[in-house]
């Protein structure tokens, strides 16, 4: 189960400032299940307008995590193809539920794990925790495709 800090993490996905969500990897087990977190910080650029006297992380951003968290453990897996040949794209979401707000402060964990693979189509279990506390959760499915077909 191997750990990641923030460089290691950015070769694994393509996603920059400022839609890098992912900020460390606790677990990895490649092909199976991923720790990742995320710093919820003050400075985020969407807390002026999401809502400017009580900010809130849009959940939206809080799927999108969940999103980069697989893509870390797809491309972190034997024989992942490259994130500089190939794009990550959603295909699906389901079941999303948000039970609790996340908000400047928390750190955000995703915990999320493959539930099968079946051409180039990942189906992912997600969890979002704050405290040890579920804030959000979905499966979602996501595609992987050459670049040059995009």
């Amino acid at each position: 189960m191997a750990e990641m800090d923030i460089y290691e993490v950015l070769k694994h996905i393509p996603q920059r400032f400022p839609l890098l969500l992912i900020d460390r990897v606790k677990e990895c087990e490649p092909g199976k299940r991923v720790v990742a977190l995320k710093n919820v910080s003050a400075n985020e650029p969407y807390f002026p307008g999401h809502f400017p006297h009580r900010p809130i992380m849009p959940g939206v951003l809080i799927l999108e995590a969940m999103a980069q968290a697989a893509g870390v453990l797809v491309f972190s897996g034997a024989g992942a193809q490259n994130h500089e040949e190939t794009l990550y794209y959603y295909v699906g979401i389901d079941n999303a539920r948000f039970k609790k707000p996340v908000v400047p402060g928390d750190q955000l964990e995703l915990e999320v794990v493959l539930e099968r693979m079946l051409r180039g189509i990942g189906r992912f279990a997600c969890v979002a925790r704050v405290a040890g506390q579920v804030v959000a959760e979905a499966t979602i499915l996501c595609a992987v495709q050459p670049a040059d077909k995009a």
